[in-house]
């Protein structure tokens, strides 16, 4: 069952019925100002930081699950009649209702009673503001009296304060209004110098700014007195709740349609320049008031709206395919590079199933994402390096995550998670790869953000490295620490008390339990830092890092190989985990796909043997689970993993961030038919036809689908906001297509399905254009490259000679 369609066209999934299975969001923002928008207009905004610079009220756990949002309610003040036009909060019927999701805008149109109602909602570039711009069309054959009603709820700042400290939160509410704009000035009188505004380019018949007065007493968004009645307040929050609601009443004669443009946004003065007059209470909007009034016009709109929709053509158009595959195409020409840049920008914040409360930016997660966006914006990869380096720890330890406003350690979480630092210098031997610029590993980095401890950000690598070499248990693989990156390997927890984090709660010292995860991610850090070393011409250290990796993989194995495939992890006590040993848990994802990624077991068929055994094992029609079979109690030297029901998350759900893993393995085996059967398993637009089982978005990848223990096995969960993105991203485009940047220039080795006769790629690769086309005249993946006309040796296609903007390759399989 379908819910909507894909214009690829238009880069849009238009949704064609509201009541989706679940809420089917939409990010609008991509640089410092963001919103979550669903198809019936739910969501909030935030500045940067989704828990200390909340602008709009989001609730979780809601009933109905989509409720408060960015609404707007029109009125027949002939009638009475009221609805919604994103069909929430009201759920009165609409004709022809639909949802248009793009690059970073949404368009939410409907009719009723002969009123069509448009609404389009973006950021503009560069601006701390969103614009809805809503269209109203008679298509009576008579003229209507119309009102329109505007609501937002305003969150006071803080996420965790506003949705706890009630005693205190009732009474501090505040804001002024001034020629028609709603400023909500909450705490400016003491410690913010930030306010939000909304305005509206209408003249208005009235307005409201405290929820109750709006919504009248026990009553709801669904049902405002204000809209049912006709007629605002003119209300002024004084604690209590604030919100942002104006009424503009219309006279739309046939066929007439009109335009209003509201505009929430975050403005900031200088502490020193809060007051207008100085002493006074009254906000300085001197420097607010001239972007107000550009966009109340609508040739500014439409040129923002214009400049936005050029920006995405620049960044999708760095990677295009055009193959046998629509599903692919769609994916990697859209929306999967659009997912990308919403991990980037919110690592695993804000979503509709995280609460951008308890979670920062991800040290492992925001390197991780780099894989799927550092070739769209390279300088903003640069910054977010720098940026996560200097959280490191001078141990070469890390934080496990980071506030982006403050760009701080998290405190609450902490760190020991063991597998952290190796993501470093996985994300910046990706930049380096791609960008060629090998300055950043000079830029002197703070440890721990202090003033006074900076380092070359090369030492940063080094003492990643050197953290895990600290750390070695008794088996001389790495120690799992916390976690590694199954954060539900609780291995040192052993927890019995309700209510205590599996993460951040120890019992043991940490020196037996080991991951060999953690181990095969070893090898490739070492190996990616050797490289790195010796591009560098740092001889000594590339040997030596070089050494350390085939070491770590000599020892994997010896002790983290079981026979058909390889351990996952040793327990505290010393025992194997993920071995055929065990009651349960038997056989790990983890340790199969990422041994096999590194190149463990490569030459001697270990590393065949594993992918075998994931197959027989582990592969499902939805994709690989995570292990088999799944834990069906509560296993107190394992942890949380243990805790959740057979099927699900960690607990042999289909955990889709490591599928990529196993394709990339089978990439490196040669077995592109593989590859490919399990990237469209999981693909979104490949599972669009099952909806009603999927229920998430077909357009983004989800954390998960539930697991063959399941009862809802094939079920998502958890979209958007996920890893899955940046690598099925990386294993797609540069194992499966083979289109990989290295130092030395773009590397052309494609490793795709034996049926496929052909297909196409423009990348762009350090500001020239590669036009390459691959074609099949045989079996295999052996490749013969033909670059502007002539056959050039291996499969790397080296920089052209400056001032050359566009080569040509052509690529022979077989």
């Amino acid at each position: 069952m379908k819910y909507g369609y894909f214009d690829d066209q238009a880069r849009e999934y238009v949704i064609t019925r509201p009541d989706t299975p679940l809420p089917w969001i939409n990010y609008i923002g991509c640089q410092s100002y963001f919103g979550i928008l669903s198809a019936t207009g739910g969501g909030y905004s935030y500045y940067k930081d989704a828990r200390l610079r909340r602008l709009t009220r989001g609730r979780y756990n809601n009933v109905p699950a989509d409720f408060g949002g960015r609404y707007v309610y029109v009125r027949d003040n002939a009638s009475g009649d009221y609805w919604s036009p994103s069909w929430m909060p009201t759920q009165t019927t609409l004709e022809d209702y639909s949802c248009r999701h793009g690059m970073g805008y949404s368009t939410i149109s409907s009719k009723r009673a002969g009123i069509r109602t448009s609404t389009r909602y973006f950021v503009p570039l560069d601006e701390t503001l969103e614009i809805w711009q809503v269209t109203v069309t008679n298509e009576r054959l008579e003229a209507a009296d119309i009102s329109l009603f505007s609501s937002v709820e305003f969150c006071l700042w803080d996420a965790q304060d506003d949705a706890t400290n009630f005693q205190r939160n009732l009474s501090t509410g505040q804001v002024e209004v001034d020629d028609g704009v709603i400023y909500h000035k909450t705490e400016y009188r003491e410690r913010r110098n930030h306010f939000a505004y909304f305005s509206c380019s209408e003249e208005l018949d009235g307005f409201d700014t405290q929820r109750e007065d709006f919504l009248g007493a026990w009553r709801g968004w669904d049902k405002p007195v204000a809209v049912e009645e006709g007629r605002s307040r003119n209300s002024i929050a004084h604690g209590w709740s604030p919100i942002g609601s104006q009424h503009v009443k219309l006279r739309l004669e046939p066929g007439e349609s009109r335009q209003i443009v509201y505009v929430l946004g975050y403005h900031e003065n200088d502490k020193d320049d809060k007051f207008d007059p100085p002493n006074s209470q009254t906000l300085n909007k001197k420097t607010v008031a001239p972007i107000i009034a550009k966009y109340r016009d609508i040739a500014n709109v439409e040129s923002a709206f214009d400049a936005l929709r050029a920006h995405w053509d620049q960044l999708l158009g760095v990677y295009q395919v055009t193959s046998p595959d629509q599903h692919a195409d769609r994916m990697v020409n859209i929306w999967n590079a659009y997912q990308c840049m919403a991990t980037f920008n919110m690592s695993r914040s804000a979503s509709s199933f995280e609460s951008g409360i308890g979670r920062g930016l991800g040290f492992r997660d925001s390197n991780q994402d780099l894989l799927g966006f550092v070739h769209m914006v390279p300088s903003r990869a640069r910054e977010r390096i720098l940026d996560i380096a200097a959280t490191q720890l001078s141990s070469g330890g890390a934080y496990h995550q980071y506030q982006p406003l403050t760009k701080k350690g998290n405190n609450d979480i902490g760190g020991d998670f063991n597998d952290d630092p190796h993501w470093l210098i996985v994300g910046v031997a990706a930049y380096l790869k791609e960008t060629g610029d090998f300055s950043i590993l000079d830029a002197p980095v703070m440890f721990d953000c202090l003033p006074g401890t900076e380092e070359p950000l090369y030492e940063h690598l080094k003492r990643s490295i050197q953290y895990a070499q600290d750390r070695i248990g008794p088996h001389g693989l790495p120690l799992i620490g916390r976690a590694d990156w199954n954060d539900c390997l609780n291995l040192n927890c052993f927890s019995d008390t309700p209510g205590e984090s599996f993460q951040t709660s120890t019992s043991k010292d940490g020196k037996v339990a080991e991951s060999v995860f953690i181990a095969g991610l070893m090898v490739l850090s070492a190996r990616e830092l050797s490289d790195i070393a010796a591009v560098s011409g740092k001889a000594e250290d590339a040997s030596y890092y070089a050494k350390l990796s085939a070491d770590m993989s000599a020892t994997i194995c010896e002790h983290g190989w079981d026979g058909d495939w390889f351990l996952r992890a040793y327990d505290d006590n010393g025992n194997k985990i993920g071995s055929k040993e065990n009651d349960e848990g038997k056989i790990y994802i983890e340790s199969q796909g990422f041994c096999a990624l590194a190149g463990v077991g490569l030459e001697d068929g270990k590393a065949r043997k594993a992918l075998d055994s994931v197959a027989k094992h582990l592969a499902t029609p939805h994709g690989i689970v995570l292990q088999q079979p799944a834990y069906s109690r509560y296993y107190i030297e394992y942890g949380e993993i243990s805790t959740y029901p057979p099927g699900y998350k960690e607990n042999a759900g289909i955990f889709c961030h490591n599928n990529p893993w196993v394709i990339i393995g089978e990439v490196m085996q040669g077995n592109g038919d593989a590859a490919f059967d399990y990237y469209s398993r999981i693909c979104p637009s490949a599972r669009e036809g099952i909806s009603d089982v999927h229920r998430l978005e077909p357009y983004v990848y989800a954390q998960m689908i539930a697991g063959r223990d399941a009862p809802s096995h094939g079920e998502a969960k958890n979209s958007w906001l996920t890893g899955t993105a940046a690598w099925n991203y990386y294993a797609i485009t540069q194992w499966i297509y083979g289109i990989r940047p290295e130092y030395s220039g773009l590397r052309v080795a494609p490793v795709v399905p034996e049926r496929w006769t052909d297909f196409k790629v423009n990348r762009v690769f350090r500001g020239v254009s590669y036009d390459i086309s691959v074609t099949r005249k045989g079996a295999g993946n052996a490749v013969t490259l033909t670059v502007d006309g002539t056959v050039i040796e291996g499969d790397i296609v080296p920089p052209p000679v400056n001032g050359v903007q566009s080569v040509k390759v052509e690529a022979v399989l077989g």
